[in-house]
């Protein structure tokens, strides 16, 4: 397509189309092969930190090319959007938990509808762009592609950590074939000595600072593992029974962590008032009353039911 404005141009208009759609943050970065990251994945599957999610295997080389995934792709734009609840289901540690993610609508619907709009604004404003959204689903190395652009870097949990906002935050990409300038990448690394996260996580999951053994992390066994929990976990899940939010809970970048602004995110009012019996004594009507458009679906009532009955005292 021809230029109609310059690089810089497009970066404004991108930033400002972001900005009114909710996103928090925006960065953008050159669209090419993840040179650095292509050892550390193949080292990372070859350990078989995925486990059973044998899709994380899959599409090796269009997971750090995104030029493979989209035709012309020379841009990647990388989006934050906070999820981070105005207040948590429960402040009893022993009542049952969810993640935070998972208390309202779930992210996939929501984020999509909003990259939707976002190309087609971006389409009247600038011309035919061609490209894809992406929210977590497909081949698309998120996080590198946030701290390319600046928006963050790893912490010793794995997860993108931003300055302004911590951790509690939705990632997702619009792979465009418009030329746009890009932003610095974040070269810093501001978690220091900190090891707050890897002693916080009962299980033992973070193997070393940035590295995570998927296969023994409690969001693992909660929602994508589909034979039985194994034994020698039992009474480590503190409670978590889908998901798992305790290496961002004890990082003290999400000090910095704000209320969202999504009405889609927040729980369904019967979840409020959820009691331990409401949990263990849950039934399909309720399951799909309560969590109908929600994460928690993933394992069915039956995976649920399993994991309640995995953290029953």
């Amino acid at each position: 397509m021809s230029l109609l404005y310059s690089k810089d141009k497009y970066a404004q208009i991108i930033k400002t189309q972001a900005k009114n759609l909710g996103f928090d943050f925006c960065g953008i970065s050159k669209a090419g092969f993840l040179e650095e990251e292509a050892p550390r994945l193949e080292n990372w599957l070859n350990q078989n930190y995925h486990g059973q999610m044998g899709y994380l295997a899959n599409n090796f080389d269009k997971r750090l090319d995104p030029t493979k995934l989209v035709e012309g792709a020379k841009t990647v734009v990388s989006l934050i959007y906070n999820y981070y609840p105005a207040k948590k289901l429960s402040e009893d540690p022993q009542d049952y938990k969810i993640a935070k993610y998972a208390y309202g609508k779930d992210y996939h619907f929501v984020i999509k509808d909003k990259l939707r709009d976002f190309l087609q604004k971006l389409n009247e404003e600038i011309g035919e762009i061609g490209g894809r959204a992406f929210v977590d689903s497909a081949p698309v190395m998120e996080r590198q592609w946030a701290q390319k652009s600046g928006l963050g870097w790893t912490g010793k949990n794995s997860l993108l950590l931003n300055r302004q906002m911590g951790s509690f935050f939705f990632l997702a990409e619009l792979i465009i074939d418009l030329e746009v300038s890009p932003d610095t990448p974040m070269a810093k690394d501001y978690c220091g000595t900190c090891t707050k996260c890897i002693d916080a996580c009962p299980t033992d999951a973070i193997v070393k600072p940035g590295v995570v053994d998927g296969s023994k992390c409690i969001s693992y066994f909660t929602i994508e593992l589909k034979d039985q929990i194994p034994t020698e976990v039992k009474g480590k899940f503190e409670n978590w029974v889908f998901g798992c939010d305790i290496c961002q809970d004890v990082c003290p970048w999400n000090r910095f962590s704000k209320p969202h602004q999504e009405p889609e995110f927040n729980p369904h009012p019967e979840l409020m008032s959820f009691s331990k019996k409401d949990w263990e004594e849950i039934t399909q009507e309720t399951f799909n009353k309560v969590f109908q458009k929600s994460a928690v679906k993933r394992p069915k009532l039956e995976g649920l039911r399993r994991n309640i009955s995995f953290v029953k005292k």
